[in-house]
């Protein structure tokens, strides 16, 4: 399997996406680098192909937004909404990772090994995400499902309105947002938060019995079956 380099001094980011875009499961031309980053917006975005692709530098707004089965690796850090609607693969930031990372996203892993900013996995349906460093205020707002495991400290609001996403903290967390509460840790959930440190690269810092679990109260919930006539 041969490596492919593509420059963007030298070429444009609409080329990057559009050769990346035209792979599919096919080719044998799955692995990439990219180098001379320097801060530009979206790259990767909207792949759907098993690549594997590596970022050398820092990205701008929205890299690897809406991944479908691809790999993307950063080699810095990453501006706001990087994994953004993020559907399945993973996305790997060896820095840190501006707002609303991984911002709805529907599957996949994303692993932030610096610290994320305010409101990481807003609104997140489905998506993992593992943050070896902080986060910011409003992390998991009005998310829906998926897991969020932070080594580090929450900042203020954290699961502000949540459904059924479940966040795992291992430092202190600010103040909990509406409807967030502290939830025991049962056996499933050492299993899961094991196998989430493991996939993200996280297992050698952290053990799962050092987590404290927060989740939903199911509070706000409006809908209620028995006056489904109502509605």
């Amino acid at each position: 399997m041969s490596k492919q380099t593509f420059d963007l001094a030298a070429q444009s980011l609409r080329e990057l996406n559009s050769a990346l875009h035209a792979l599919n499961g096919q080719t044998n031309q799955t692995a990439w680098d990219v180098v001379n980053p320097k801060g530009s917006h979206a790259i990767a975005a909207g792949l759907d192909a098993p690549l594997d692709v590596t970022v050398h530098g820092s990205t701008g707004y929205y890299c690897a937004g809406m991944n479908k089965h691809a790999t993307v690796r950063i080699k810095g850090s990453a501006g706001p909404g990087v994994a953004q609607n993020m559907m399945s693969g993973a996305v790997i930031v060896d820095g840190d990772a501006s707002q609303y990372a991984g911002a709805t996203g529907r599957g996949g892993l994303l692993v932030i090994k610096g610290n994320a900013s305010s409101r990481c996995g807003i609104s997140m349906k489905g998506i993992d995400i593992v943050v070896h460093g902080n986060i910011g205020h409003m992390s998991a707002f009005m998310a829906q499902s998926g897991n969020l495991v932070v080594l580090g400290d929450a900042g203020d609001a954290l699961g502000d309105s949540l459904y059924e996403a479940r966040m795992f903290v291992r430092g202190k967390v600010k103040s909990l947002g509406a409807d967030c509460i502290e939830k025991e840790m049962r056996p499933e959930h050492y299993d899961l938060l094991e196998d989430l440190l493991r996939r993200g690269e996280a297992d050698a810092k952290a053990k799962p019995e050092e987590f404290r679990r927060y989740g939903s109260a199911r509070k706000l919930y409006n809908f209620n079956i028995d006056n489904a006539d109502a509605y």
